[in-house]
């Protein structure tokens, strides 16, 4: 009888578990794919597999934590907001449904992937094997991105239409932000395996982190960096209450900035020559250099096309301003989405042309004026960005209790402040699947410390009936 009963519902994990690691998958490796001659649609399924797993997860979970059950409903009435008011914003500017389910899952992809990982109740082993399929991914990313470096310069691999330094882009290669999606998987994953595989020699673990900031280098992603330390720093401010820990990251912000300037002024590096660069350009930085005015091109666009007090409210439509949807995805992907009713809207070409008409958004994306905040300001006004902040705020509060999580997520709160790298799959559902695994592993130490009590209890209960 407990064999019947529990059969079933080791059967149904194991699918859920591999349900979540072949999404996490088809994410991360079909721009390498699609580069190798696979055909172009093998980009959208991950926007199926995702969906598909949560559903499998949700319906099928064996778990009966209340606070599992609490986070995931929480999530769930989140997204249908969120939905909603994409909905409302597409009928609003007679957007397409297509328009509609592809700035959905854009935007919405990444909770989805966390949601499937949290409301399932993971043992060591399963902890362990999504784990490895994280840091084997990032590993084979990182590698990837090494070798392509040779290859390029020995002109043993085409970089298209990009520099051979914008080239050196991973698994992610040959895609718009590819390098910096690739770079910023690597620091992030390498990151997480110096802070957690303890039982590993720190050598071990220091070696893949310079690996990261030797891609970094060679790639040219230095805007990597800077997000990171600007994390950072955010982070720090967030440990106010706690006098110690704030002094703590202070000392060890200032003891690296100083390092990096120092190296940048005293060592011939390579890379290192174009941050020198860019913090010695100061007159772009003013309120009317040609760096802020041109970020601020998307803002000014957006609102020269508002006809109506509801634009504030649910903006332009889905796809329709300088999100990635609008300004990228229909770019690369129109001659397949246009068949199924695909719509488009003058900002997204007005933007184009603000880029290829500025020398300095063409020298750098971090001056580029479609980024993620504005698109999505853009797309679905004041009220869908009021809705995707809450979705920020639950997976903050009740999901990434620690400080890597945190910095992960400010990490791509400032992504998105440059570039629309943060709406990039590749990219947020890895940040997905560590805040996942961040979560998870608090979890199994909690049900390990409850099993422990229990044992006492039980022990001591033994021991005084004697």
């Amino acid at each position: 009888m407990n064999k019947q009963f529990f059969k079933p519902t080791k059967k149904v994990y194991i699918t859920s578990l591999t349900l979540i690691i072949t999404a996490f998958a088809t994410a991360f490796f079909p721009r390498i794919i699609s580069a190798a001659g696979a055909p172009k649609p093998i980009n959208f399924l991950h926007f199926l597999l995702v969906p598909f797993a949560l559903l499998v997860a949700i319906t099928k979970t064996p778990t009966k934590d209340r606070k599992q059950i609490a986070i995931s409903w929480e999530l769930i009435t989140a997204c249908l907001l969120f939905f909603g008011v994409m909905i409302a914003s597409a009928l609003l500017n007679q957007a397409g449904v297509i328009n509609v389910f592809l700035g959905f899952m854009i935007l919405v992809e990444p909770f989805l992937l966390v949601l499937a990982i949290v409301c399932i109740p993971l043992t060591i082993a399963s902890f362990q094997k999504l784990r490895a399929w994280l840091l084997g991914s990032a590993l084979i990313n990182l590698l990837v991105a090494l070798v392509q470096k040779p290859l390029i310069d020995a002109g043993k691999l085409s970089v298209a239409q990009y520099t051979p330094q914008d080239a050196i882009q991973g698994v992610f290669y040959l895609s718009g932000a590819g390098g910096y999606v690739s770079c910023s998987v690597s620091i992030a994953v390498a990151l997480y395996y110096f802070l957690n595989a303890k039982s590993v020699s720190i050598w071990i673990r220091v070696f893949w982190l310079l690996g990261a900031f030797y891609q970094m280098l060679i790639s040219d992603s230095k805007q990597v960096l800077i997000v990171f330390v600007v994390g950072w720093v955010l982070l720090s401010f967030t440990k106010i209450h706690n006098f110690g820990k704030i002094l703590m990251y202070f000392i060890a912000i200032v003891i690296f900035l100083l390092g990096f300037y120092w190296a940048m002024q005293n060592l011939d590096i390579e890379g290192l020559g174009a941050f020198k660069m860019w913090f010695e350009r100061t007159e772009i930085y003013g309120p009317d250099g040609e760096a802020v005015k041109t970020k601020l091109a998307g803002i000014r666009l957006i609102l020269s096309y508002y006809k109506s007090p509801l634009n504030w409210l649910l903006g332009l439509g889905p796809g329709h301003s300088v999100s990635r949807l609008g300004g990228w995805f229909f770019r690369d992907y129109w001659d397949l989405l246009a068949p199924l009713g695909a719509t488009t809207h003058p900002v997204s070409t007005e933007a184009w042309d603000v880029i290829n008409s500025s020398w300095l958004a063409l020298s750098s994306s971090m001056f580029s004026p479609m980024f993620s905040w504005v698109g999505i300001w853009g797309d679905l006004g004041f009220l869908g960005l009021g809705v995707y902040l809450y979705l920020g705020y639950i997976l903050w509060s009740r999901l990434a209790q620690d400080d890597f999580s945190r910095l992960l997520i400010l990490t791509m709160f400032v992504f998105g402040l440059i570039f629309t790298q943060m709406e990039e799959p590749g990219q947020s559902l890895t940040v997905a699947v560590l805040i996942g695994l961040q979560w998870q592993e608090r979890q199994i130490a909690r049900q390990a410390r409850q099993r422990s009590l229990h044992r006492n209890a039980d022990a001591n209960s033994s021991l005084e009936f004697t």
